[in-house]
């Protein structure tokens, strides 16, 4: 059913663009795709205007069917999909808060009976069974039994039956457990122990009853991964206390290492250890593990040892690194085949604002291409014939599809988009490179309304993404924040204006160089250059009104917004602000009520924010934000909304009781960008 103020602005704005906001944002959305043991099966959950389901598909036809019935809009989030290894059911873990795990559970719904978060096992044929309270199932070589994390503890409870949970063993105070990964013979699990500002690499043992801590030492060791024979277990170690960080450019003071000790005697050597300088500090991928020792007897791994995020493999006995995705492009999701022979992954290669599929050898040639087009592809998973991943195009929202032999990819789910949903009305956005006002090239996704008439003028948006490690695409988004900014981006183009989303500097997608520029964020907010070049880049178009250019953003896209129209409102003529950063040096001592020492950092953060600008804000501003937002402090919005009060600027504000920083529920997504466009339309 409709809000009233969804029913009260979109009649006007369906005859303005010929779709609503409700159509584009109706499609599906996919997510977690992941495939069995021997590739036969493959599960995702789909997100369906917020009632999130798992999805299956079976060898040889793959065909897709809907393996739960979940419904309604209740913002109950669904993931951690894992089968059992014959393939006969997925577990996966259904409510809480899937982002910050062990939070209080959020409850964007206000349901008076409260939530919960638990782990389901669903199977063809049977109605979903919950096993256990809790996050982060890990289920055993053998499929009879499961250990999870639950208050930071690991639990152990049989699958069959109606056995209780029992911890796995009882750690004192201040010590909390992550990542569980069962040996490949199911006799131990290994586990990251984490001490705050140390953690060990932990292995029980199911017939002794014992742990094992290896090697330990005052550093950080984490990602844990057994070699095949189940003797050894392979993990990276970084400094401990603040991580080993030191200044820009992922330089780190001691160089991150991967270690391999003996499972049962603890006994630990050096494998291998990053180089000084470029690539001293591990930036993690998107992957299940982020190093994997396979069936070859080769450990792979990301490293950016050339300032690109590629993958390497080097020798379970030692020796010299072996780079496998050579050039200038980065690696995202990335999995390796079920004989561990060859690696597949997404990646930007050739083609820099788009994602598609690659696989390479663990051991030498250059990678092949698995897709190439102006779709983008994602999150591959190796299935018996073929490949399974996601797919978007400029026009068709995301879906799951499989790949088989030597034919074109085909949907495995079809008909699941509504046959309302406006795929010919859209628009396919152009990939720009501008100049930022500081000279650094910029790219930027521009998008043209249709009707656009040669010497017509038309108000235009610049969009700015959040992270800020992300990177807009020159189609649907493989993530579910941005999937939904791409429907609104394409809503607005919709309506008339010209949108220009841009990819500023601190993103991903470029290199680390771009990542981690000079004097980003709290340390000097360069990243205002690419908005003000934005700005000046639409200014100099002559199809656009250089008088009604505004920003719109969420997150870190909120905080550039606010920063924009507090530093340039004669160039930003109106925004729309979603739950950004609004003063830096306030997160540097968020816990106290006390205002911070007063540092040459903590400065350097005040002017680096919108606060410090507020003096010369003129354009007017609509401030949305959930007041259950775990990533940015509801306090930001709080204090920017007294402050401009002060200033006497005009602003509006949209404040969603208990409702987190990246929406769960469809309506408030509905709520925001009705909001936006009305806001728009009346204040650009």
């Amino acid at each position: 059913m409709r809000s009233p103020l969804l029913a009260l602005l979109l009649p006007a704005a369906l005859a303005a663009s010929g779709f609503t906001i409700e159509q584009v944002m109706s499609a599906p959305f996919p997510y977690d795709l992941t495939a069995s043991r021997d590739g036969r099966h493959v599960a995702w959950v789909v997100n369906e205007c917020g009632a999130r389901n798992v999805y299956v598909a079976s060898a040889p036809d793959f065909r897709g069917s809907r393996l739960t019935n979940y419904q309604g809009d209740d913002g109950t989030d669904a993931g951690q999909l894992a089968w059992l290894p014959d393939g006969s059911g997925v577990v996966y873990t259904r409510g809480g808060d899937l982002e910050f795990l062990g939070r209080p559970d959020p409850n964007p719904s206000t349901d008076v009976n409260g939530t919960e978060q638990a782990i389901w096992l669903a199977a063809p044929g049977k109605a979903p069974r919950k096993i256990a309270s809790g996050h982060s199932p890990a289920v055993s070589p053998k499929g009879d039994r499961m250990v999870y994390l639950s208050g930071g503890m690991l639990w152990l409870v049989a699958l069959e039956g109606n056995a209780n949970p029992e911890p796995l063993y009882r750690p004192r105070s201040g010590v909390t457990a992550a990542d569980p990964r069962w040996s490949p013979d199911g006799s131990k699990l290994a586990f990251v122990s984490d001490r705050t500002n140390h953690a060990f690499i932990a292995v029980y043992d199911f017939a002794a009853k014992n742990i094992t801590y290896l090697d330990p030492t005052v550093d950080r060791d984490s990602n844990p991964a057994w070699s095949p024979d189940s003797r050894h277990v392979a993990f990276t170690r970084m400094a401990g206390g603040g991580g080993g960080r030191g200044g820009r450019g992922g330089v780190s003071a001691t160089p991150w290492a991967i270690r391999v000790a003996d499972a049962s005697t603890g006994e630990g050597r050096a494998l291998w250890q990053a180089d000084r300088g470029t690539g001293s500090a591990f930036h993690p991928l998107e992957a299940a593990q982020q190093i994997v020792w396979t069936g070859g007897g080769r450990i792979v791994f990301p490293w950016e040892k050339d300032g690109w995020s590629h993958l390497y493999s080097i020798p379970a006995e030692g020796g010299s690194a072996t780079l496998l995705t050579p050039g200038e492009f980065e690696v995202e999701h990335w999995t390796p085949a079920a004989d561990g022979g060859e690696i597949v992954y997404s990646s930007n290669q050739d083609d820099i604002d788009r994602r598609h599929i690659w696989r390479v050898s663990t051991t030498a040639g250059a990678p092949r291409a698995v897709t190439a087009g102006e779709n983008l592809e994602w999150q591959p998973a190796p299935v018996a014939g073929g490949f399974a991943f996601l797919e978007a195009g400029t026009k068709e929202p995301a879906r799951a599809v499989v790949q088989l032999g030597g034919s074109a990819a085909r949907d495995i789910a079809p008909g699941t988009v509504p046959a309302d949903f406006p795929t010919n009305s859209l628009v396919v956005p152009q990939q720009v490179i501008y100049s930022a006002s500081d000279g650094m090239q910029i790219h930027g996704q521009l998008f043209l309304p249709a009707g656009l008439k040669p010497g017509e003028k038309r108000k235009a948006i610049v969009f700015m993404h959040g992270g800020s490690r992300r990177q807009m695409l020159l189609g649907w988004h493989y993530m579910d924040y941005y999937n939904h900014a791409y429907a609104m981006n394409q809503y607005l183009a919709g309506q008339g204006y010209i949108v220009l989303s841009i990819n500023y500097r601190s993103g991903i997608g470029y290199g680390q160089a771009f990542r981690e520029p000079a004097n980003y964020g709290a340390n000097g907010a360069s990243e205002f250059h690419d908005v003000e070049g934005a700005g000046l880049y639409l200014r100099s178009r002559p199809d656009v009104d250089g008088a009604h250019i505004g920003l719109w953003g969420g997150s870190y896209g909120g905080y550039l917004t606010a920063l924009g129209l507090a530093r340039d409102s004669a160039l930003f003529a109106a925004g729309v602000d979603f739950h950004g950063v609004h003063d830096w040096s306030a997160r540097q001592n968020p816990n106290s009520a006390a205002p911070a020492v007063q540092t040459d950092a903590t400065r350097t953060a005040f002017e680096s924010s919108p606060m410090a600008a507020v003096s010369t804000w003129k354009s007017p501003v609509l401030l949305i934000h959930g007041d259950d937002d775990r990533n940015v402090q509801f306090s930001e919005t709080v204090t920017l909304a007294n402050a401009l009060r002060r200033q006497g600027v005009y602003f509006e504000q949209l404040i969603i009781p208990d409702e987190i920083h990246g929406f769960l529920r469809h309506q408030s997504w509905l709520k925001g960008y009705a909001a936006t466009a009305d806001f728009f339309r009346r204040k650009l």
